[in-house]
């Protein structure tokens, strides 16, 4: 099935804390499950759920190094060992897909378990908002303080070229100088002032090709898959940007530099610049949110991507469950699936009275009710908060624009002033 093709597998080794020994084989991370199989018995040693899992750690001891264990409910502990490529990497594509809870409860297919109700369904999915909405929140409060930080910067700034004006007027216009200014001042204040002008103006028209269409948390790596490490996927109306987790930039892919997109899974692939006499310049990058940003790479770069095989044995078998979305252009087939399970109109006598059972049933409870109003009133405060503070924002940008371009004039016009004085 779909759900058992792995996502990424890593040779390694496994604890039997029964046995007191260590096997070897191979951990795989699918979209489900984390499993781990012996290489020489091909059986399945531990296999547990995504949702299952309580914590993700790197630990060590005196007898035990450089292992990576996984907690899963019931307070069982999992042990891995020996990881390759090593097990930063395993533990930063894990971290991944657990934080972004790629595969909610609901999603899972659950054996002989019941259903969660529908309920509960919405309100892991408003659980989801608001984590993220509150990590959004403080991703802005630390905005704001290096806005707040940067408006101290340019009013120093400001402080210290009107202190440089005044003494570079002192230098053009020395006591000895019966006229006044020195006459070639007026006519080299006028030249600085346009060619910052210019600069400032150069520097707008470009601000509409750097709009940031999508923007996706991934697990980048140069090259292979020996360096995952925590980053972002930036898709801008004009290029592709990979940052690190200080936004800090590793490399902008322009537009027309792209070479090739290449699809291993849906949610993994690589995006690959070529030169001539000198290394292609290829990042690879797993993110669970990868399908939002597909299918708007899709629409950009559409002669450039590539699906390799690996990504057909996903989307030839469709998921478990027919509203398990995975993108818009990742899954064709969901409005089929999910008209395929609505009741059909006319329904035969021997199965009125199933279907009246099945109306009658409450989809929401009460209780559910009550704590959705709770969560969705809180989600409102954080939403309204972050609006204020977003407008807050805007403004200092405003200020900070027009203080920069101020200053960037000023710094220009004593330059020149400088120059002449030299």
């Amino acid at each position: 099935m779909s759900r058992d093709v792995p996502i990424h597998s890593w040779p390694g080794s496994y604890y039997i804390n029964s046995e007191k020994r260590w096997e070897n084989g191979t951990l795989s991370l699918t979209r489900t499950t984390l499993r781990f199989s012996s290489d020489q018995s091909k059986e399945s040693l531990a296999s547990f759920r995504l949702s299952r899992i309580m914590e993700i750690k790197m630990e060590s001891s005196s007898f035990i190094f450089s292992t990576l264990t996984v907690l899963e409910q019931g307070n069982v502990k999992h042990w891995f060992g020996s990881l390759k490529p090593n097990r930063v990497v395993v533990y930063n594509v894990l971290e991944h897909f657990w934080r972004e809870r790629l595969l909610s409860p609901s999603t899972e297919a659950q054996g002989a378990e019941s259903q969660p109700s529908k309920g509960r369904e919405l309100i892991n999915l408003v659980a989801g908002a608001q984590r993220r909405l509150e990590d959004t929140g403080r991703v802005l409060s630390h905005q704001g303080e290096q806005f707040d930080n940067m408006m101290q910067g340019l009013e120093k700034i400001d402080s210290d070229l009107g202190v440089a004006d005044k003494l570079l007027s002192e230098l053009e216009s020395p006591p000895w100088w019966p006229f006044g200014k020195l006459p070639w001042r007026a006519q080299q204040e006028a030249k600085a002032e346009d060619a910052a002008r210019a600069a400032a103006g150069a520097a707008g028209k470009g601000s509409g090709r750097n709009k940031v269409i999508a923007s996706v948390p991934a697990v980048v790596s140069k090259g292979g898959d020996s360096d995952l490490k925590p980053g972002c996927l930036l898709v801008l109306v004009s290029s592709l940007e990979v940052r690190d987790t200080t936004y800090q930039l590793l490399h902008r892919f322009e537009r027309n530099e792209v070479d090739e997109i290449r699809v291993h899974n849906p949610y993994e692939i690589s995006i690959r610049q070529r030169f001539i006499g000198k290394p292609d310049i290829c990042y690879r990058l797993l993110s669970a949110k990868m399908p939002e940003a597909m299918s708007v790479m899709e629409m950009q770069y559409k002669k450039k991507v590539e699906y390799t095989s690996e990504y057909t044995a996903f989307k030839t078998t469709p998921a478990s469950s027919p509203c398990d979305t995975e993108g818009s252009v990742w899954s064709q087939g969901l409005l089929q699936r999910c008209q395929d399970t609505e009741l059909p109109v006319e329904v035969p006598a021997g199965e009125l009275s199933q279907l009246q059972v099945h109306v009658l049933q409450p989809s929401v409870s009460q209780a559910e009710a009550q704590e959705l109003k709770q969560m969705l009133m809180q989600l409102k405060n954080l939403a309204l908060e972050a609006e204020t503070e977003l407008e807050r924002q805007d403004e200092a940008l405003d200020v900070l624009t027009s203080s920069t371009d101020q200053a960037t004039m000023h710094i220009d016009k004593h330059t020149c002033r400088m120059k002449r004085l030299l």
